[in-house]
C-alpha cells in the first residue's frame, strides 16, 4: 500500500493539529506555516499537504502573500520530483503571476521567480538534465531562489539518479557526468557509495538491476469463443434489406 497523500512522518503535531481542524482555513495560521516552510528548508523535511495549505491561504487571503515562502515551496517540490508536487503549487498561484508579462499584466519579482523555477521543473520532466544544470548556474537570480533550501544541490542529483537508475541499465560516464553535474573523483565517490552503482575501465556506468529497470517479456493471452462470433458469421449471411 502506498504511502498517503496528507502523510509526512516529520510533521510536527501542533502542525497536524491544525491541518486536521478548521484552524487550516484561519488566516492566523498563516505564519506558523511560514516558519513550518523555513524548518523544512533547513533540515530537509518536507510536508506537501501543509505547504498546499499555506498556498491555500494565500489564495484566500491575497494581502497575507509572501513571496519567499512561496518560492521556497516550488524549490523544495522540485526536489522530489518526478512526482506532481510542483504542478499542485502551481495550480494554488494567482493567473498573473504564472502568465508572462505584459502591458497589461506587468512583471513582478515573485513572478519571474515562478516561471524561472518552472523552467527548471519543465526540464526536469523532460530529462534534460545536463540542461538543469546549465540552467541553473546561468542565472545568479537562481542562486538566490535556492539559497534558502539546505542541500539543494544534492538532494536533486539524489532524484536524478533515482529516475536514471528506474530507466538504465548502463550510461556513459561522460552522459551520466552532465545528468549528475559532477567530475572525476566526486562523480565516482557519488554513484558508488551512494547511488550503488559501478564505474568499469571503458567508461560505462553500470546500473543493478531493479525491479523498475528489469527488462521483461509480456505475454499477451486473450481467450475468445467461437460462439462470440456467431452474431458477425450470421450476419455475413443475411441478405442486404
Amino acid at each position: 500500500m502506498g504511502i498517503a497523500f496528507d502523510s509526512a512522518p516529520d510533521r510536527p503535531e501542533h502542525i497536524e493539529a491544525i491541518l486536521n481542524g478548521l484552524d487550516r482555513y484561519n488566516p492566523e495560521t498563516t505564519t506558523i506555516f511560514q516558519d513550518y516552510v523555513i524548518q523544512q528548508c533547513e533540515d530537509r523535511t518536507y510536508d506537501c499537504y501543509a505547504n498546499l495549505a499555506l498556498l491555500k491561504l494565500y489564495q484566500f487571503n491575497p494581502h497575507l502573500t509572501r513571496d519567499e515562502p512561496v518560492t521556497n515551496i516550488l524549490v523544495k517540490a522540485l526536489t522530489v520530483f518526478p512526482s506532481p508536487d510542483f504542478s499542485l503549487c502551481l495550480h494554488l498561484l494567482p493567473p498573473h503571476i504564472l502568465s508572462p508579462p505584459s502591458a497589461s499584466v506587468p512583471d513582478t519579482p515573485l513572478a519571474e521567480a515562478v516561471q524561472k523555477l518552472a523552467h527548471l521543473n519543465t526540464l526536469l520532466e523532460q530529462c534534460a538534465y545536463r540542461d538543469f544544470w546549465d540552467a541553473l548556474d546561468s542565472d545568479d537570480l537562481y542562486a538566490d531562489l535556492i539559497a534558502d533550501v539546505n542541500g539543494f544541490e544534492e538532494l536533486m542529483r539524489v532524484r536524478i539518479a533515482v529516475t536514471v537508475g528506474q530507466g538504465c541499465r548502463g550510461v556513459e560516464r561522460g552522459v551520466a557526468e552532465g545528468w549528475l553535474n559532477l567530475q572525476g573523483e566526486e562523480f565516482e565517490g557519488f554513484v558508488r557509495e551512494i547511488c550503488g552503482w559501478g564505474v568499469d575501465e571503458d567508461g560505462v556506468v553500470s546500473v543493478p538491476v531493479n525491479k523498475e529497470n528489469e527488462a521483461k517479456g509480456t505475454v499477451v493471452r486473450e481467450e475468445v469463443r467461437f460462439e462470440q462470433f456467431g452474431r458477425v458469421i450470421r450476419r455475413a449471411y443475411e441478405q442486404p434489406a
